[in-house]
């Protein structure tokens, strides 16, 4: 099986890095060369357009920052739809939101390309390693053809329903994960404040009901001033803009995501953007007039 991806940025790379060492011929393409240049001396090979991949390959796995860039890549000019033979299947493992998904795979089923949405979850150190989450929708025979590819890939991948509902669990994820580091900061700083050391808070509650995935991760890159970007603020916002129209479309009321969101913001304003999102823990900062440390 002979697999396409697109787009070689913080989770691309090494997501075509572990399909490289799973064994599949792989072809990329992204507008950053020196990234194509890294992928090609492992072994990959590459091509000039986003319809070059497609016709050279059985899957195409596309991996953008968002709704717009996805559909540039794979209905716009030389896109992946002009490439694709029929009976090609596109992944495209990007967090956008679910009717730009059903938009896509419409016009691609309606040139005999099928396709899943996969959002991934776990940022850059899971990609790295390998042991990322993938939440997928679309046609069940279709994820099952496919498991293998993307489980080359991550550590968890599970099948939730039909085509969008994938991006659906993916923006539950991103609720989830923003209202956490939200706790997580709110927490450090109240207790830097008291005059208790935050990193051995953390140590004494991380093993309770307190503890999570999100507060390994995140505590120790607040505390260690580490706001080098596994995921970035910037990418954030706009997964938590795609919640907050996907749940004003279905009717649920999301105040507390709203007001993350908008504490994301007020960051991002401040030059934060394009740092981790565990750098939400300086808005906390800015209201209280501290720094939390070790």
């Amino acid at each position: 099986m002979k697999i396409g991806l697109i787009g070689l940025g913080i989770m691309g790379k090494p997501m075509a890095k572990n399909l490289v060492k799973a064994g599949y011929d792989l072809v990329v393409r992204d507008i950053n060369q020196p990234a194509v240049d890294e992928l090609v001396a492992l072994g990959a090979s590459s091509a000039e357009s986003n319809a070059a991949v497609a016709a050279q390959v059985d899957i195409v796995i596309t991996m953008l920052p968002n709704s717009p860039h996805v559909k540039e890549v794979l209905l716009g000019q030389n896109g992946v739809i002009e490439g694709a033979k029929p009976g090609t299947v596109v992944i495209d493992m990007s967090s956008i939101a679910p009717l730009s998904s059903r938009e896509f795979y419409a016009a691609l089923e309606a040139k005999g390309v099928d396709m899943l949405d996969a959002p991934v979850s776990g940022g850059e150190p899971k990609a790295i390693d390998g042991t990322m989450s993938v939440m997928v929708g679309g046609k069940k025979e279709i994820f099952d053809r496919c498991y293998d590819v993307m489980k080359s890939m991550a550590g968890s991948v599970v099948y939730v329903g039909e085509i969008g509902a994938g991006n659906i669990a993916k923006l539950c994820n991103q609720v989830v994960v923003a209202i956490n580091i939200s706790a997580v900061a709110e927490a450090l700083t109240l207790a830097q404040k008291a005059g208790v050391s935050p990193d051995l808070v953390y140590q004494a509650i991380r093993g309770g009901l307190a503890g999570s995935t999100v507060m390994d991760a995140k505590a120790p890159m607040m505390m260690d001033r580490n706001f080098n970007p596994g995921f970035r603020i910037d990418l954030h916002i706009k997964d938590l803009n795609n919640v907050m129209e996907t749940s004003h479309g279905v009717g649920v009321p999301m105040p507390i995501t709203a007001q993350v969101m908008e504490m994301m913001q007020t960051i991002k304003l401040d030059g934060c953007g394009v740092e981790d999102h565990s750098s939400l823990v300086k808005y906390y900062e800015k209201l209280a007039n501290l720094e939390v440390t070790r």
